[in-house]
This record gives C-alpha cells, structure tokens and sequence, in this order.
C-alpha cells in the first residue's frame, strides 16, 4: 500500500474513532472511556512483551471489574471493530479506482483483460476464446451455514456508513457536503453503539433469505451488467479481430431455503417460500427499470419506422390486457415497455397462490413469464428494432442492461440447491420399499445389493409411490420435497431449481435413490426425454474423497443412470467438502484428499465422455476451506476447472465480498480471471510427479499427527469442550440450523461451522494448521536437503503456495499466550497442561516450517499490508479475549447464571468474530 494510501486509511480510522470515542463519553460517560483506553494500553504493552503471568494478572484485574462495565467494553471494542472493517473496506474501493485511473489503458491485474492478454500471449486465439466462452459457467452460490455473527441491523448500519464514506471519496465534494456526510456517519454511529448487537431469537429461513436478498438487490443488480460491459470492452481490446457479445457465463445460485440436511426448519412449504420470496424481490426490481425505459425510450413513429415484427407483438399482447389505457399512439418502445410491465405484474400475481403436486401436470396461466426467455424475447424485440432504426446507442444503453440481467437472472434470481443427507433418502425408502412389497430390509442389505434393487425399479414403469401418503412424518418429507420440486417447476418456473445435492455420499446407490424419488414426482421421465434435475454427489469426509472416482465409475456404468446424464446434457456435477474432510483429517491431509479426487474424478469423466463440474463447498475460515477466491481456484488441479466452476460464499464471505458494490465486482473481476487462466493451463504449470510423492507423504503425516491428537486422545473432547466457548455457543443464535446433527455431543456429529469458529474464539485457530508442521520437521530430519524441494514448490506451485500462504495468515491470527488463558478453563490443570503443551509445540514447529519454505523471518514478513492489518487489530481483540475469559469463568461457575451474563459472553464471541474477521 502506498504511503498516501496509509495515511488515508489512517486518517478514516481516525475519524470514525473519535466519533466512537465521542459517542462513549456522551453516552457512557468519560470514566467508561478511560476505561477502555486503560485496558487498551495494558494489552497493547502485554503484547509488546509476551507473557502467561502477566496475561493472567490482567484478567484477574478484570475480573474485579462488574457486568455492566465489562459489556460497555465489549460493546466499545466491538463497534471499534465494525468501523475498523469499514476503514479497511474503503482503503480497498480507494486502491480499486486508484489503479483505474492510472491503468494507461493496460488491464489491471488479476482483471479479465489481464487474464485474455496472458492467454493471447501464450498463443490462445479469439476462437478458441470464444468456444470456451459458450460453454463456460461461474456461479457463486449463497449459503445461510451460520458463521455471519452480525445481525441485519448492525449491517445495515455498516453499509449506509460505508455509503456516506463512499460519497466523500467521490468527486471534489465542498465543506458543506464533507459535514453533511460525517452528521449522517455521527448519527450511525451513535446508533450502533445503542443498538443490541447480537440476535434475541434465531432467524427464520425467511430471515436468512430477506438477508442474502438485501446485498443482492443493493449490490449484484447493478454490478452484473457493468461487469459483463468490462469482459465485452476487454475482449474487444485484447481480440480486436472478431465481433464479441460475451454469452451469459456468469450465474449465481443460493442453498438458502434449499439445504435441508440436519436442519428440522427447512420444509417444502420453507422451499417453497424461498422462492417466491427471491422471484418478488427480482420482479419488483424489473418494473422498476421498465419504468426506467419506459420514461427513456420516447422515440416517435412520426421520426423512424417500427418494425413489423415489434407492432405485431404490441398487438397480440394489448389483447391479453384490454383493461391496459391505450398507449401513446406513436410511441411503441413505450408500448411495449408497458405491456411488458404489465406481464411481469401478472407474473408477481401468479406467485401468490402455492404450488402444490397432483397427478396431472398444471401449466402456468396466459400472460405469465415462465422461465426467461419469454421476457428475453420481449426485450429483444425491443433492443433490435432500435438497432434496426439506427437508433444504436439506446440499443446498446439501458435495455441491454436489462437484458443481461434477464440472461442472468432469469425471472427468479439465485438458482436455489436442494440438500439432504443420503441417509434420509434410504430410510425412507426402506419403508416405501416394505409397503410395496419390493424389499423387507433394504437398508440391511449390502452395497452392491442395494444398487441391484434401485436398477431394476427404475428399469421398470410401475409406480411405487401412491398420490396420498400413508408414510411416517419423515419419509412424507422426502417424498413432499419432491413433488414440490415438480410442482415448483411445472407451476412457477422451470430455471429456479436445478440440482439435488446429496450429503454424506458414499456409494453409488445414494445417487440413484434420488433417481428413483425423481422419477417417482415426475421429474425424471426417460421415456417422454425429460430429466429436470442435475444429482450432485457430495463427497466430504476422507474415505469418500478417495474412493470418489471408483463411485462415479460404476455408475456411469448403469444404462439408466447413462440415460439421465444424456438428458442432461453429458455433464456430471460433483461437489467436493471442504469443512468435514478438514474437521475428520485434518488441514494438509484435507486438502490434498481434494486435490487428488478432483484429477481422478475428470480422468473417470473423459474416459467415457462425461464431463465433469466441481461444486466447491469452501468456508469463509482456512479450516474450511477459505481464503482469497481467486488464489484458490488457481491453486485447483490443471484441467479440472475447464470454465466450469461452482463455489459456495457463506457466512460472513457474502458481506464481506458482496456488501460493496466496488468490492463485489473486484472480487468477481478476479475470479473470472483465475478461471480463465486456470482452463488454458501449460506445461510449465503441471506439479513435477516427484511433487506429488512429498505431499502424499506429508498428507500421510500430517493426518496422523492431528488424528492422533484430536481423535486418539480420550481427554481431548474435554479440553475442546472446556477451553472453548463452544457451549455457549449453542445459545448463539447465528443461523437458523442447529449446530449439531442429532443430540450427540460426539465430535463427529459436531458441524464443521462451530469447530471452526470456536477455535478461532479462543485464539489457538487450530483447524488452519494443525499437523502441517510436525509432518515437515519429520520429512526434513529423514532428507535435510528436501527443505530445497519444498522451496521451490512454494514458489512455483500454486497449490503448495496457496496452502502455505493460508496457513501462515492464520497462524499470525493465533495467540498461545491468550489461548494458555483459555486452557486454564479447563477443570484438570493436568489435563490442560498436557493438550495446551501439544498444541504450541505443534504451532511452534508449523511457524518454524512456514518461515523456512518461505524465506521469511517472520510470518506475513512479504506480506505487510495483511501483517499490518492484524497488528492494528491486536490491541482491540485481545481485550475482548481477557473479557470473554472472566465471562466464561464466571459463568460456569454459577448454577443458574443471571440471562445477563451469558448475553455478555455472546457479546463477546460476537466482537471477536469482528476483530479477527473469521468465524467459521
């Protein structure tokens, strides 16, 4: 960051701390302020000079301090935190136009045209671009999984702060309107510090889906069109040898409404309303920019002739809507603009009523935009009889705009994914299987047996589910998702649901079961050439990982698994887990468990003509798979990306990357440049094979050593139990899903999202490194002279960097002088002593290797801006470290805790989840 850049950036935190520190004084009164600035400075000379004793004086010193003093320290260094955030998020849309303005007419880096001007520099032609470009898909796709801690309020506020920082950065803004701005950040402030900054009642999935909306339609409907006018100028640029119209790659996608697995709340009536919530929020927003053009596109018949085509379509449609006022005679953009709008009020009426299955398929009434290219036709029409008059710059301004979101979009927004665990899909058919009188114990029988069984029903025609349902509740669930689906998509819209996600696959009938359910509703019909939904294997924990391709294999050996494949197109998705496989084996084996099933997945795929699309689970946290996007996917397997790639944003990723317009549509820049770049590899790029051979055996290593500690060690569960906030953290209420699968407090029914988080909260961020460095130090006392091979993977192989690079930013957001602290919950002292003596040898020996394979001294030491970043926070989370300690210590000690007290503990996760920008 340049020295200028710094000084704004230190001038915005500046500012937005004086009016926090303002706003304390007023509103708490200036002993509070002292206070803070106190326990400030205390920490701040701790960490100046490390020390267990001294840390734990200080907490014994805030522990004299009462309740309602220690929340308005958290609630001071939490808000301290948001506005931080802010600063940070400014200083990067800053840096952002900054290089704009200074491009030269050279592409930015890590930019599309960057990316197309690397590849025509390696030979790649506008055709090969071009065929790439038709096929390709980037489809970001919003979770609700539980690791956004701030409520929609708190980010609301945040967003119209980052606004109002927004408007002085822009133009040459006069005193007046500089003062107008900081009155309006004054006023959120003060706001923010008198708002509840944690949920009082966990939200709904209607919730969940109003949140996700609101960053959609502030941000992504606006940042999409001006997206696809950047790719389209830098394929003219780059390629200037060709007409370009780049097709519509770009989708997006949702689980919100969609992911039932181990989540009670998520019903067909949830699914159902999902949809409708998301298709009103995209109507309502179309008629808002038909009325746009409608008020833009005046031109007169009287100065230019419409086209046959366009009169006859205003025609037929003022039929379908007499009750319409007639349209100003000789205006017929106007006209039409009318017509459409009155279509898609129709459409808005249409999804009041609920969808519901029957024998007999319904169609939707006449005048309703069903799927996209309805409207797409419409607006066509409109922006080709322009192109036609000559009228080109209308042609090519606003209506084109609408067009690409309609490409995009369609009528229903995010593509919402349906997910359930395999083990729903056989117990039910276990019953259905018993009533019809097919088998007695299908769930008893083996593997192969099972596969037989589901073959020959869906070989067969007969059907074996009755219209009226005589099931248990349960097995009625899955059966009802079904036909809602079918329902959803005869009734409403045939685009806004494409993909049934299977959790825990681990043999190939978990995917025909959903078959043969498919079949069952309708949605799978062989006969009449119909299969309406893509069966998404997720496969998660190690053992499936591996045994992945073989899975795939023998199902693409099955005529009739062939047979919907062929329906759909040849393409077979397979989603891959970050969180579980990190949470079973650990962070280098999980990741190089991924990195081997994706190669041999596409091998299977191209062996028999089935091409193969990754559906990446990742996280917001390097335990889950999380990191900078655009170093991710170009840390993938060469050839296993090919311009086909689907990832999930969740938790706090959507508002950190979504949240702001400029940032949201950087972050898109990148990652359609490191897919670009990541489907054209060469040969330079491959791993050497002698590669290869390391990492299996530091996988092999490394997944020992955190097996062995995590899974092997009996005390273990208690130490994790008692060290960190994770029981508490049942009671906050983050996400609609619970943070366990069934009643089990075994680690294995744990979610990935509360391990993950809670390990950040007690500062040891075990899951982002656990292992990577014990299996270092071994592999270099058996060969000291492999250090040399690990160097160079690090600089010439993405993925060995990638992971390098992760690894080190969140062994920097570690702290074993606070997690010792925390170790001290622990009601054995001899147990404690043992684990916490592990775990920082292990962190000691993973800094040790990073610093060695990277040539630095000290972690981030090539990384200043992310190092400076952490040591600026480091003053401020700590205390709410020390706090969430006594909080913790007094709150297990009471049998029946005052409410109070366990809302300041969620208080404090909450501002420690702010401070060290990762949750789960």
């Amino acid at each position: 960051m340049q020295p200028e850049a710094l000084e704004a950036l230190s001038d915005d935190i500046h500012r937005l701390g004086g009016l926090l520190g303002g706003t304390i004084r007023r509103l708490a009164g200036p002993e509070a302020f002292d206070l803070v600035e106190d326990v400030r400075g205390k920490t701040k000379e701790l960490r100046a000079d490390s020390s267990v004793e001294e840390a734990r004086r200080l907490r014994d010193r805030l522990d004299q301090i009462d309740l309602p003093e220690l929340r308005t320290l958290i609630r001071a260094f939490s808000v301290y935190f948001d506005l931080i955030n802010l600063a940070e998020q400014q200083a990067r849309v800053r840096a952002l136009r900054a290089r704009q303005r200074e491009a030269d007419h050279r592409p930015q880096v890590e930019s599309p045209g960057a990316a197309l001007q690397a590849l025509r520099d390696r030979g790649v032609t506008a055709d090969e671009i071009a065929e790439h470009l038709e096929r390709a898909l980037i489809c970001p796709v919003f979770t609700a999984h539980p690791s956004e801690a701030r409520r929609r309020t708190i980010l609301e506020k945040l967003a119209a702060i980052a606004h109002e920082l927004d408007r002085m950065e822009r133009g040459d803004p006069v005193p007046a309107e500089r003062a107008r701005a900081m009155e309006a950040i004054a006023e959120e402030v003060e706001t923010l510090w008198l708002s509840d900054t944690i949920r009082g009642t966990r939200p709904t999935i209607p919730d969940e889906v109003r949140q996700c909306l609101n960053i959609v339609e502030k941000n992504l409907l606006d940042v999409v069109p001006r997206l696809y006018r950047t790719v389209e100028a830098s394929l003219r640029e780059v390629y200037p040898e060709r007409e370009w119209r780049a097709p519509a790659f770009l989708h997006f996608g949702s689980w919100i409404g969609g992911d039932r697995d181990g989540h009670p709340g998520v019903s067909p009536l949830a699914t159902a309303e999902a949809i409708h919530l998301q298709a009103e929020t995209l109507l309502s927003h179309y008629l808002e920019r038909m009325d746009a053009l409608w008020r833009r596109l005046s031109h007169s018949d009287r100065l230019m002739e419409p086209g046959k085509e366009l009169l006859a379509s205003i025609a037929k449609d003022a039929a379908c809507f007499p009750e319409l006022p007639q349209s100003p005679a000789h205006e017929p953009y106007r006209a039409k603009c009318r017509l459409i709008s009155a279509k898609l009020r129709k459409t808005l009426e249409a999804l009041r009523s609920v969808p519901s299955w029957t024998d007999a398929v319904r169609t939707p009434p006449p005048g309703v935009y069903f799927g996209r290219d309805e409207l797409l036709a419409d607006l066509r029409l409109i922006a080709d009889d322009l192109e036609r008059v000559g009228a080109q710059a209308a042609a090519d301004g606003s209506i084109h705009d609408v067009i690409r979101l309609v490409e995009v979009f369609g009528v229903h927004l995010l593509t919402l994914d349906l997910r359930q665990h395999s083990g729903r899909h056989a117990s039910a058919l276990d019953e259905i299987f018993r009533s019809a009188g097919v088998c007695e114990n299908y769930t008893a029988l083996s593997p192969d047996a099972r596969l037989d069984v589901l073959a020959r029903e869906l070989d067969g025609t007969r059907p074996l589910i009755p219209t009226h349902l005589d099931y248990s509740d349960a097995t009625n669930e899955v059966v009802e998702t079904f036909r809602m689906v079918a329902a959803l998509l005869e009734e409403r819209n045939p685009e806004a649901i494409n993909k049934y996600i299977i959790s825990s696959t681990t043999e190939p009938a978990h995917l025909l079961e959903v078959l043969l359910f498919a079949r069952e509703a309708r949605l799978f019909r062989p006969d009449e050439g119909i299969s309406r939904v893509d069966i998404v294997p997720l496969f998660e924990a190690l053992e499936p990982l591996q045994t992945a391709s073989p899975i795939m294999e023998k199902l693409f050996s099955l005529p009739i698994y062939r047979r919907h494949l062929e329906l759909r197109g040849q393409l077979q998705e397979v989603m891959i887990g970050y969180s579980d496989s990190n949470k079973e084996s650990g962070f280098l084996q999980s990741a190089w468990a991924l990195f081997r099933a994706q190669l041999d997945l596409v091998e299977t795929g191209r062996k028999v003509g089935v091409a193969m699309q990754m559906f990446h689970g990742r996280g917001g946290a390097i335990g889950r798979g999380g990191g900078p996007a655009n170093r991710a996917i170009l840390a993938q397997p060469r050839g296993t990306v090919d311009g086909r790639l689907r990832i999930t944003e969740q938790g706090e990723m959507i508002a950190d990357r979504y949240g702001h317009p400029g940032i949201a549509e950087r972050h898109l820049e990148q990652v359609i440049h490191a897919v670009l770049h990541t489907s054209f590899p060469y040969e330079g790029e491959q791993p050497d094979p002698a590669w290869i051979a390391v990492l299996d055996r530091l996988a092999r290593a490394a997944y020992r050593i955190y097996r062995g500690l995590v899974y092997e060690t009996p005390e273990f569960l208690t130490y994790f139990q008692q060290a960190t906030p994770i029981s508490e953290m049942a009671d906050f209420k983050i996400g609609s899903r619970p943070a366990r699968r069934g009643k089990s407090t075994a680690l294995e029914n744990l979610r990935a999202i509360p391990w993950v988080f809670s390990w950040m909260q007690c500062r040891h961020t075990l899951p982002g490194w656990y292992g990577l460095g014990g299996a270092v130090d071994e592999f270099l006392d058996e060969q000291p002279e492999a250090l040399a091979t690990l160097q160079d993977m690090y600089r010439r192989w993405s993925f060995w960097q990638t992971l390098i690079d992760n690894a080190q930013m969140i062994l920097a957001k570690a702290d074993m002088t606070i997690a010792r602290l925390y170790a001290d919950l622990v009601e054995d002292p001899a147990l404690a002593d043992a684990i916490f003596a592990r775990i920082s040898e292990e962190y000691r020996r993973a800094i040790d290797v990073v610093c060695r394979i990277t040539g630095q001294s000290t972690l981030l030491e090539k990384m200043p801006i992310l190092e400076r970043s952490i040591q600026q926070r480091n003053p401020y989370v700590d205390p709410l470290s020390f706090i969430q300690l006594v909080l913790l210590r007094r709150l297990r000690a009471e049998d029946d805790p005052d409410e109070d007290l366990l809302v300041g503990v969620l208080e404090s996760i909450n501002g420690i989840a702010s401070g060290l920008k990762n949750t789960g």
